[in-house]
């Protein structure tokens, strides 16, 4: 998924992707540990999402931060 289209997404819908990612990545890095795995790019494909999932949410918490001080 692409930034723009989770920057799109609630701060729930994001903690619910999260989750997604963290127990795909679990799983992909146990089949890669016993070779299982098809493509071993999909790990690192993974990592990257869920680092941009991260991210987003953290935005959206420091912007909603930001509008409580004003």
């Amino acid at each position: 998924m692409k930034a723009v289209e989770l920057r799109e997404l609630t701060l729930d819908e994001l903690r619910l992707r999260e989750d997604d990612l963290i127990e795909e990545l679990t799983r992909s890095k146990i089949q890669l540990g016993i070779k299982r795995l098809d493509n071993p790019l999909q790990v690192r494909v993974v990592r990257r999402d869920l680092a941009r999932v991260k991210t987003i949410i953290s935005e959206k918490l420091a912007s909603a931060e930001s509008e409580k001080q004003e």
